[in-house]
């Protein structure tokens, strides 16, 4: 008989998985909307092991529902074919064009290497976009921006479908209007809205930032509502991180449970932050 000493690493992992069992338990059945974006997206290796973390969650009894974004795909793709783009207070400018190339890259490329990923994990991915059985229909932001759209409706009976055949959602924030038209959708904005109607526990998302930080520059691991506002409305939360956090507000008055705002360049963030006492970012509750 071969005998062998207990390696300090394996009695490691077998505690970290035993301690996650409480957290296991807790999120059985829950229902997780993760925005994808910023460094998860931006490598071979980064987009490996977010879709592990992703098979797992799906192993484990979660249900991930996963809404990517891809502006730099966009820019690259529109500077390739010569077409302009112009951004109006942070948003694209959306012509009819536009619209098509958004449409091909999001709908086509990125959310296939995604789904791919997934599979390549073990998984059972399905790529979507909003247009796709009535998922999200939109209405336009301002006739000034073109074709960039707000969600107004949102049917998730599809995802339900998917979620019973053990399947992970992977949807391109792309949406369609009541005259058959095709509209870009800020992923932050889809997510929240798709997460609302899901009544989700979660909503993650996924950035290339640490969290909300104080005055001092610190990262603040938990807040309230009330928190968030009074930080907007002092200056200490500005820049690109306010519509991260008016999209956090909107998701928990829509029946979110908690919204968290990730670091998406930490390894297993999304595992961090589900299943142990750690977290990878800041947490928002009503």
């Amino acid at each position: 008989m071969r005998t062998q000493s207990m390696n300090r690493d394996w009695i490691a992992t077998a505690a970290t998985l035993s301690s996650a069992l409480p957290y296991l338990q807790r999120y059985d059945g829950a229902v997780v909307v993760i925005k994808l974006g910023g460094h998860a997206m931006g490598s071979d290796e980064a987009m490996e092991g977010f879709a592990r973390d992703v098979v797992l969650m799906r192993q484990v009894g979660v249900n991930p529902v996963i809404v990517h974004g891809g502006g730099p795909m966009i820019n690259e793709m529109l500077g390739r074919l010569g077409v302009g783009t112009t951004f109006a207070n942070g948003k694209r400018v959306t012509d009819g064009t536009t619209a098509e190339v958004v449409e091909m890259v999001l709908g086509g490329r990125v959310n296939a290497r995604i789904v791919q990923a997934i599979q390549g994990q073990g998984g059972r991915a399905v790529g979507l976009s909003g247009k796709d059985a009535g998922l999200v229909s939109c209405r336009p932001v301002a006739a000034d921006l073109g074709y960039v759209g707000a969600p107004s409706e949102v049917d998730v009976s599809v995802l339900r479908t998917l979620f019973a055949a053990d399947m992970i959602p992977v949807i391109a924030p792309i949406g369609g209007g009541a005259g058959g038209e095709t509209f870009n959708v800020n992923g932050d904005t889809f997510a929240g809205a798709v997460a609302q109607a899901l009544g989700a526990d979660r909503l993650l998302l996924l950035t290339d930032v640490a969290g909300v930080k104080d005055r001092a520059g610190d990262v603040v691991t938990e807040l309230t509502a009330e928190k968030v506002r009074a930080m907007t409305a002092d200056g200490t939360i500005l820049g690109g991180m306010i519509p991260k956090t008016e999209t956090a507000l909107e998701a928990l008055e829509g029946g979110v449970r908690a919204v968290v705002i990730l670091d998406g360049r930490v390894p297993n963030a999304v595992l961090l932050e589900l299943f142990t006492d750690h977290g990878a970012g800041s947490l928002i509750r009503g």
